[in-house]
């Protein structure tokens, strides 16, 4: 009597993926190749989008668009309703890569920075540990910014500070004092705030903004000096949008003046 062993299912892997800011070519060719070797797509969206950001950075681009499935993002600043969410979602894909798919999450950006991957990531290793997995690169929001409006990020020794835009604008203004050039992300609704602080410093014109970089509505300014506080929120900028919008998706560059900075 002949005996047939099934083989087990070999399992897939995931990989997690940094589209870049949304101008369209800016994925890394090894994160392309990664995705046109997935079977499923997650393509994270905000819940008050009608569409996902991560996704529009990848149009024009030749991959499998019908095996991506938009999944929701969960940022709302409960740590509990995150780490629920994002386990869920690990669970989810880790029965998917044991049935022997190949798995992909986009996240715009860099995948490692100020990004919602990192919970999924740490999700996985606690309920798949065994499974493969890794996480790609990518171009950073201000990275692009710097690009598009030559603004040095870092010349000689000078002293870089990346961060959330912080509630407390006093806690900003010690740490632009404290640093040769601060990267102010996630500026959303204070942005009226930090021009009346950038103002009072001396320093819109030694400041850059970039909103939407690659997206509908993209607005670039190498400098400030002509934006200020008074015109927010009642006008529109000659760029484009409402300026009561344009801290959202916008990265803001900011060069202090520190004695002894590199000349």
């Amino acid at each position: 009597m002949t005996t047939h062993l099934t083989s087990p299912t070999a399992p897939g892997w995931f990989a997690g993926l940094g589209v870049g800011p949304g101008q369209p070519g800016l994925l890394p060719v090894a994160s392309l190749d990664v995705l046109r070797g997935a079977d499923v797509i997650y393509a994270p969206r905000s819940r008050v989008s009608q569409a996902s950001v991560a996704l529009a950075a990848l149009r024009d681009l030749d991959f499998p668009a019908g095996r991506v499935q938009e999944v929701e993002f969960l940022m709302d600043g409960d740590d509990d309703r995150i780490g629920g969410h994002y386990a869920a979602l690990a669970e989810q894909i880790a029965g998917q890569q044991r049935q022997g798919l190949n798995v992909a999450y986009l996240t715009i950006g860099d995948a490692m920075t100020y990004s919602t991957l990192g919970y999924l990531v740490s999700a996985l290793r606690r309920a798949a540990p065994d499974l493969p997995r890794r996480v790609l690169p990518g171009v950073t929001s201000y990275a692009a910014a710097a690009a598009l409006t030559g603004f040095p990020l870092g010349e000689g020794r000078e002293r870089v500070l990346i961060l959330p835009c912080p509630d407390d604008l006093a806690a900003l203004r010690a740490d632009i004092a404290s640093h040769d050039v601060v990267v102010l992300m996630k500026v959303g609704r204070r942005l009226p705030a930090v021009l009346d602080l950038l103002s009072d410093l001396g320093l819109l014109g030694r400041c850059a903004l970039a909103h939407r970089l690659g997206l509908d509505g993209e607005v670039i300014l190498p400098s400030l000096e002509s934006l200020r506080s008074e015109t927010l929120p009642g006008e529109t900028l000659p760029s484009g949008p409402d300026a009561a919008r344009l801290g959202y998706l916008s990265v803001l560059l900011i060069r202090g003046e520190r004695p002894g900075r590199f000349a």
